[in-house]
């Protein structure tokens, strides 16, 4: 439970991040925020492998870079279920995915480095 909810924090400040920084992407409140990171997660768990599967072919074609192109619909695909989380475009989304990844690798890794470690 304690990991599950380091992930979900982890996720809800690169969300933020990409609030802050990427233009088109908006998060209205702290709850919308924490709501928009779990369902983000929901999302990159059940509809994304969906995605990849369906969108294999042009991803081998353009050698991985459509891959962020399904990062940016999964990332699309939660700004419309979640009320107070909105993203202007498609382009807005995929930049703020690629920021939700960047952000939440680099705080993964630094809370690794660090040992910082939720009991058990």
């Amino acid at each position: 439970m304690a990991r599950f909810l380091l992930h979900l924090g982890i996720t809800a400040l690169a969300l933020a991040a990409s609030a802050h920084f990427v233009p088109g992407v908006h998060v209205h409140s702290g709850l919308a925020l924490l709501v928009a990171a779990l369902v983000l997660g929901f999302v990159n768990a059940i509809v994304k492998p969906i995605l990849v599967v369906l969108t294999l072919p042009i991803t081998i074609i353009t050698l991985g870079i459509f891959y962020l192109v399904v990062n940016g619909i999964a990332f699309g695909i939660a700004a419309a279920l979640v009320p107070g989380f909105t993203v202007a475009s498609l382009g807005s989304a995929i930049l703020g995915a690629l920021v939700v990844s960047i952000v939440s690798w680099l705080v993964g890794w630094l809370t690794r480095a660090a040992n910082i470690e939720p009991g058990p």
